[in-house]
């Protein structure tokens, strides 16, 4: 049975730290809210330079347009994103 699990992946522009450090809260802000909605799994940075952010979505593009609006994204400091369908087996979101 599948869970509609998305696991999108970012990749921020290193070069531009302080930015990145002055949007973190409202990029923080925006993933609550998308947890709120029921729709955030899970996020978190990933080493270098990156995130994992883990949503509900029916697909890879659904997952993608749902982060449109991160202001990391909407402040160029995403550099490169992808997403791909998860489906847990193991674990909190799994069985």
């Amino acid at each position: 049975m599948s869970m509609n699990i998305a696991a999108v992946f970012y990749t921020y522009d290193s070069a531009r730290a302080d930015d990145l450090a002055a949007v973190r809260p409202k990029h923080r802000d925006f993933l609550r809210s998308l947890r709120e909605e029921g729709k955030l799994l899970a996020s978190g940075p990933l080493s270098p330079g990156g995130a994992l952010i883990v949503v509900r979505a029916r697909s890879e593009e659904e997952a993608l347009v749902l982060l449109d609006g991160d202001p990391m994204r909407t402040a160029g400091l995403v550099t490169k994103r992808s997403a791909r369908m998860w489906e847990p087996v193991i674990g909190p979101f799994g069985e």
